[in-house]
C-alpha cells in the first residue's frame, strides 16, 4: 500500500464535484492512508458529513467552534496531525480565500496554519476557472508553493465543456503518492519510449511484438514523481498515460526515430524501454492482399529498422542513455553485450517469461559496475528503484 501510515485531511468545498470526494476517501483508504474529513458550510449542500463519516471511519469536523476539541483549537489539531494536506474539490471561492489569507472558517483557518504540504483539486464552471481573478488567484498559490492538481477539461454539470472539471479520484491519489516520493530527479528532463512499434505489410496488416508498454509507463510515472519533465514517446497501447507527462504518439519506428531525434537534444536522461521491431517490410503494400489473389503466399522482403538507443548513444554530447534487453535466454550475457556493443552506461535486463505483459517484473542491471538484481516487485516500485540507479549515475557523471 502506498499510503500506509500517513494521514491526510480532506477538505472538501462547495461544488458538485464534491461527490467524487466519497471515491476519493474510499481509494485513500486502500492505500493504507487515514483520511480526516473537513468540510465547508457549502460542501454540506452537496454531500452530507455522515457520508464522509462512514467513509472514513472518523467524525467530520465542519465548525470552526466545534465542542468536540478539548481546547477549541480544532484549526491547530487537525494541521498538525497531517502529513499532508489536500482539498478536492477547490471552488473557485475556496481559492481566492486561499490566495488572500482569509480565514473565515475552519477549513480556511487550518490551511492558513499549516505547517505541511497543501495540494488543491480545483472544480468549476469553465469561464469561472478562466476568470482573469481566478488565474491571478492561482499564480499567487503557485507562487506560495501550493501544488495545483488539474483541472482536467471535458463536460461539465452546467452543460458546457472545456477545463475546470476535477480530476478523477485515482488521478488525485497518484499526485498524493508522487507527493511522499523523494525528488530524486528535479530539474531534470528525461525522454523515453515505451510500448511496441507496428510495421505495416499492408493497410491491416502488420509486424508487432506482445508488448504492453507497462514497464515504460510505470518508468514515466516514477520519473515524474521524483521530479523530472518527462516526454514519453509511446508505440500503440491501451494504457493511460500518467498524470505530468507529456506522451507523443507513434505506431512505426521509423516514427519513433524520428520522434526520438527530434525531442533529445533537451534532454538529460534518454530511456530505451520500447520494444522496437528490428526489421519492416521493405515495400508495403497499399491496398488489402486478398487471400485468393495468389496462388502462393507472398513473399515479404524484411530491412533493417534504425538503432535508435544507438545513434542517441552516438551523438556528441548525449544524454544518459538507458537501454532495456528483453531477452528468452542467456540474459546476462547477452545484456552486457549489448550495453557494451552500444556503449551505454546502463542496460536493464529481464526473461520474457519473468514478467513480460505482466505487472509484475524481475530485472536485473547491468553498468560497469556489475550487476544488481532487483527482487520480484510491481513494476512501479521497480520504476522507482531504477530512477533512484539513474538518479545516482547522474550525480557521478556530473
Amino acid at each position: 500500500m502506498e499510503l500506509a501510515g500517513k494521514h491526510i485531511v480532506l477538505g472538501v468545498t462547495g461544488g458538485i464535484a464534491a461527490y467524487k470526494a466519497a471515491e476519493l476517501v474510499r481509494l485513500l483508504l486502500g492505500e493504507g492512508a487515514s483520511v480526516q474529513v473537513v468540510m465547508s458550510e457549502a460542501a454540506t449542500h452537496f454531500v452530507t458529513p455522515v457520508t464522509f463519516q462512514a467513509l472514513s471511519g472518523k467524525p467530520v469536523f465542519t465548525d470552526q467552534w466545534d465542542p468536540r476539541v478539548a481546547n477549541n483549537m480544532a484549526h491547530i489539531d487537525l494541521s498538525r496531525a497531517a502529513d499532508v494536506l489536500l482539498v478536492a474539490p477547490a471552488s473557485a471561492d475556496f481559492l481566492a480565500k486561499l490566495a488572500n489569507g482569509l480565514a473565515d472558517d475552519l477549513l480556511t483557518t487550518l490551511l492558513l496554519a499549516r505547517d505541511c504540504r497543501l495540494l488543491v483539486a480545483p472544480a468549476m464552471n469553465r469561464q469561472m476557472w478562466e476568470n482573469p481573478a481566478t488565474c491571478r488567484n492561482l499564480a499567487t498559490l503557485r507562487d506560495d508553493g501550493i501544488e495545483i492538481l488539474g483541472p482536467a477539461s471535458g463536460e461539465q454539470a452546467c452543460g458546457e465543456s472545456g477545463p475546470g472539471r476535477m480530476l478523477e479520484a485515482d488521478e488525485i491519489v497518484a499526485a498524493v503518492v508522487a507527493h511522499f516520493q523523494p525528488r530524486l530527479l528535479a530539474d531534470k528532463r528525461v525522454l523515453l519510449t515505451a510500448g511496441p512499434t507496428f510495421e505495416a505489410i499492408d493497410p491491416v496488416r502488420g509486424i508487432t511484438n506482445l508488448s504492453t508498454g507497462k514497464m515504460g509507463y510505470a518508468i514515466a510515472r516514477a520519473a515524474h514523481e521524483a521530479g523530472a519533465e518527462v516526454t514519453l514517446v509511446s508505440g500503440p497501447v491501451s494504457l493511460p498515460c500518467p498524470r505530468g507527462v507529456r506522451r507523443i504518439d507513434v505506431l512505426s519506428a521509423l516514427e519513433m526515430h524520428a520522434a526520438v531525434h527530434r525531442e533529445v537534444a533537451a534532454n538529460d536522461v534518454f530511456i530505451a524501454v520500447a520494444a522496437v521491431a528490428d526489421y519492416r517490410p521493405a515495400r508495403p503494400v497499399g491496398q488489402k492482399i486478398k487471400k485468393g489473389a495468389q496462388a502462393r503466399p507472398p513473399a515479404i522482403e524484411l530491412v533493417h529498422n534504425p538503432d535508435i538507443l544507438a545513434e542517441i548513444a552516438a551523438l556528441p554530447q548525449p544524454p544518459l542513455c538507458v537501454g532495456f534487453a528483453a531477452e528468452s535466454e542467456n540474459l546476462h550475457a547477452y545484456a552486457e553485450s549489448k550495453r557494451r556493443s552500444k556503449r551505454i552506461p546502463l542496460i536493464v535486463g529481464n526473461l520474457i517469461d519473468d514478467g513480460f505483459g505482466g505487472d509484475d517484473n524481475t530485472l536485473i542491471l547491468f553498468d560497469e559496475d556489475g550487476q544488481q538484481a532487483l527482487a520480484r516487485a510491481p513494476k512501479l516500485q521497480l520504476a522507482r528503484q531504477l530512477v533512484a540507479r539513474i538518479a545516482a549515475l547522474l550525480e557521478k557523471r556530473q
